[in-house]
């Protein structure tokens, strides 16, 4: 269900973005889909058997996707996939340090570069990702509502602060079903994103 819930609402979101730019509610509705993408990040590396193997998937969907993403929006930044990828690299470096105070420059490092090279969601994206790695149940929501007030004075937006909803919705699942995974139709997950990107540039090219 948690799939299909951040795949639909990415579409609202992407068809509101391109089509209706002025129809806020579709935005506020798509602010639901990051959190849902970053917590599966979370849990697939959590749970993958080859971590190697999730890494060079992410890339190859990532890299799929930048055209169809720059065509449907008609500006160059890199796709959230990319973003993605970089927290799952983040995550894998964060197990392999020898101290968990060496995780500090990295996570930094790591935050400059997706910002410098106008990844979308940049360091947002990351430190979203590292709260589901960290926290759970109200301490969770509570760290993402701080992560929310300082993307607002940064970027004076106010409609990231919606995508609490979804993580009091993860953090309610995770109360009642502890540990558990994201199952679902694997190839719809994996390639829903380029597919409707691809879709939605060709209609506005048309």
């Amino acid at each position: 269900m948690m799939q299909w819930i951040a795949m639909i609402t990415m579409l609202i979101d992407h068809i509101g973005a391109v089509f209706f730019p002025h129809v806020v509610e579709l935005r506020i509705i798509g602010r639901i889909a990051f959190p849902i993408y970053a917590f599966a990040v979370f849990i697939g590396y959590k749970h993958t058997r080859n971590a190697q193997k999730y890494i060079w998937r992410l890339f190859w969907i990532a890299v799929i996707s930048q055209v169809p993403f720059v065509a449907a929006f008609n500006h160059f930044s890199l796709n959230v996939v990319w973003t993605l990828w970089s927290a799952l690299l983040v995550l894998l470096a964060l197990d392999k340090l020898p101290s968990k105070f060496l995780g500090i420059p990295i996570v930094i490092g790591a935050g400059l570069v997706m910002e410098w090279t106008h990844m979308d969601y940049g360091m947002y994206g990351l430190m979203l990702v590292l709260l589901f790695r960290y926290f759970k149940g109200p301490v969770l929501v509570m760290a993402h509502v701080v992560l929310n007030i300082l993307y607002l004075m940064l970027h004076h937006s106010f409609l990231q602060m919606y995508s609490v909803l979804a993580t009091t919705g993860i953090a309610i699942a995770q109360y009642y079903q502890a540990g558990f995974r994201l199952k679902g139709p694997r190839w719809i997950w994996r390639y829903f994103y380029p597919a409707h990107l691809a879709i939605i540039a060709v209609i506005r090219w048309i």
